[in-house]
């Protein structure tokens, strides 16, 4: 296959990628941020791409946000040098890489116990440096951190004591807004992230600790949570492909999705059953399936087909209202959930219109260390 070449010269499963969707997503979240005076810093674990992580910056991001040491060694080797690690760094084998990465680049870590700020800051006092942190605090997602207010307030100022460590400020993900079930509610979310956060702030200074950092992440959250007196960091990073969590969210549409997984269809065992060649070793198991926008995956242009369930190899589907398709149709099928999708393919198709550009290198694919 030959850049510029037709889709019928590719293998299915494929992962194909938008770039005209991808730039006017990347043009769109860069416009929220700068209109709100916020920094852009997005998280790289939607699309794992160099690349394209080098398109955000380009359009006027602040940094790069990963989840693990692999990723930020993805992106240093690229040649991006200003990296937040929004994942608790644990044990000698972590710490000695990280201490290898910081002659690289400059890294923000996040944390949320003593434990993990006492190991850094002996990394730190070794190294002569003070490590810059932000405290994650819990908004609603149940998952890191302590609540907000009080609790959180006094976890930073006791390992702001800690020698070899900075704390910069306040992290949260608020990933319980993907429970949303209207606009309202969606937006209350937003507000609440950003209040809960500010408000810890608060109180850290009046013990004594000011903090020059409100960084909030989650694409459904960001465009309304940069518009927050006080937020000085957003973290979005779904919105650079879109899926269908966000379709049922209404922070994307159809246009916005940039991402989606060309398959064939390779059986029709009855009337209203048919069967494509990819299914959770190519869009991944995770997601749940919602009122709106049914199904394990969106297919382009044909409404009538729901794929219903994923094995390993298989993604089986009915349609509705008496139609038909045939053996060996291919089909273009948005994700449910892109980033875990995106993490299944050493290699993406970028295409413009219905031909392909180039191939994107998924060079962040599986690492997971």
């Amino acid at each position: 296959m030959t850049d510029t070449a037709s889709f019928e010269q590719v293998d299915t499963p494929s992962l194909l990628l938008d770039l005209d969707v991808i730039e006017r997503n990347i043009v769109e979240m860069a416009a929220v941020a700068d209109a709100a005076g916020v920094r852009l810093r997005p998280h790289t674990k939607t699309h794992k791409s160099p690349e394209i992580a080098g398109m955000q910056l380009a359009a006027g991001a602040g940094g790069l946000t990963v989840a693990k040491l692999d990723e930020a060694a993805v992106m240093v080797d690229a040649g991006f040098d200003d990296l937040l690690v929004a994942f608790p760094i644990v044990g000698p084998l972590k710490l000695a890489r990280l201490e290898a990465l910081l002659e690289r680049a400059k890294i923000r870590l996040s944390l949320d116990t003593v434990e993990v700020a006492e190991a850094l800051g002996a990394l730190g006092v070794r190294r002569g440096v003070d490590l810059p942190v932000l405290i994650e605090v819990d908004t609603g997602l149940h998952r890191m951190g302590r609540a907000p207010g009080a609790a959180s307030a006094e976890l930073a100022l006791q390992i702001a004591r800690i020698p070899g460590i900075e704390v910069i400020g306040l992290l949260t993900h608020a990933g319980h807004a993907y429970r949303a079930t209207d606009a309202g509610e969606l937006h209350a979310a937003a507000v609440r992230e950003a209040e809960d956060l500010l408000e810890t702030a608060a109180r850290c200074a009046r013990g004594g600790l000011e903090l020059r950092e409100i960084s909030l992440g989650s694409t459904p959250t960001a465009r309304v949570a940069a518009g927050v007196p006080g937020v000085t960091e957003i973290r979005p990073g779904t919105y650079v492909h879109n899926d269908v969590q966000q379709l049922r969210l209404g922070t994307a549409t159809i246009d916005t999705c940039a991402a989606r997984v060309l398959v064939t269809v390779v059986a029709r065992p009855t009337a209203e059953r048919f069967v494509v060649d990819a299914g959770s070793k190519a869009f991944s198991s995770d997601g749940e399936d919602g009122p709106s926008w049914p199904g394990r995956g969106v297919v382009l242009g044909r409404p009538d087909l729901v794929l219903d369930f994923l094995s390993e190899e298989h993604g089986v589907g009915h349609i509705e209202g008496g139609g038909d398709i045939a053996i060996g149709t291919r089909l273009q099928v948005i994700p449910l959930h892109v980033c875990s999708c995106v993490n299944l393919f050493d290699t993406a198709l970028g295409i413009r219109g219905d031909r392909i550009d180039h191939p994107i290198l998924i060079a962040g694919r599986g690492r997971m260390h």
